[in-house]
């Protein structure tokens, strides 16, 4: 019987004033699925946390019921029951060459490169050996019908990577699936995560209302919220730096074994514009 991944993956600021392009995913071997939406919707429930969790909507009386399920979130992450990755790529290194067809596919080919490559599934056999199916569910994408069915035949035809036939990944075109977030938990707490690492990357957490000299309570918040988040992904790997690619300690299958991982993303071809270094 083939092994199951479910990934869900979403898309946050695709330019900000440092770091753009920002994708994200988690994913949860099918086996554990189960367990693993109970655990967060019994903790939503303990909370009285009926509507959805939303980066967006932090706010300093929410802040402690955030904070508890990132916990529990963590917890899961920790335990390898789920695996978290956030791909994004820094302004200073400008692409060079692409054609304006290029250009305009830019948020379906980076989303294409993601999903390849984000969770090092070419790396699975390890863990994971004979067959293995990965069920997709994207958060619904801001693209025409066209657009995301092309986008889909795409990751479709993963299967036929040499890659990915060698380590015997497959995906169905059937299991890719746009989905609403305020039905999935994972989605919910996988934008919490990427939003959180957006707003500090970008250094959202330094911003002043017009004409104020502090910063206003949501950004205070949220700030305390990124801060959480960070200490929770330092207890999995101390010192982790969000804003470059986590490294392998020199063995690639790291990029499957690790249960979070940063993935900055470098264009091949790239000229680099230092004035757009963050200070």
């Amino acid at each position: 019987m083939a092994t199951e991944f479910v990934i869900y993956t979403d898309e946050s600021v695709k330019d900000g004033a440092y770091f753009s392009n920002f994708y994200g995913g988690v994913l949860v071997r099918s086996r554990d699925l189960l367990r693993v939406t109970a655990q967060l919707s019994q903790c939503k429930a303990e909370l009285n946390l009926h509507g959805e969790l939303k980066w967006t909507k932090v706010t300093e009386n929410y802040l402690n019921k955030y904070k508890t399920v990132m916990d529990a979130f963590f917890d899961l992450v920790a335990a390898d029951l789920a695996k978290v990755r956030i791909m994004f790529t820094n302004n200073t290194f400008v692409p060079q060459g692409l054609t304006s067809e290029q250009r305009q596919s830019e948020y379906h080919r980076l989303y294409y490169q993601f999903i390849k490559h984000g969770f090092g599934l070419a790396f699975s056999n390890e863990q994971h050996d004979g067959p293995k199916r990965v069920r997709l569910n994207i958060d619904q994408m801001p693209t025409s019908r066209e657009e995301t069915a092309k986008f889909k035949s795409f990751i479709e035809a993963l299967s036929r990577n040499p890659e990915m036939r060698r380590a015997n990944v497959d995906f169905d075109k059937q299991q890719i699936a746009e989905v609403d977030s305020k039905d999935h938990d994972l989605l919910q707490c996988l934008d919490v995560v990427l939003g959180a690492m957006t707003f500090r990357l970008n250094n959202l957490h330094l911003v002043k209302p017009a004409g104020q000299s502090r910063r206003g309570k949501r950004t205070v918040a949220k700030e305390k919220l990124y801060k959480h988040i960070s200490a929770r992904v330092r207890l999995i790997y101390p010192h982790f730096n969000i804003g470059e690619s986590t490294g392998t300690q020199g063995d690639l299958a790291n990029r499957w074994r690790h249960p979070y991982r940063h993935w900055k993303l470098v264009p091949r071809d790239h000229d680099r514009d230092m004035t757009r270094t963050k200070p």
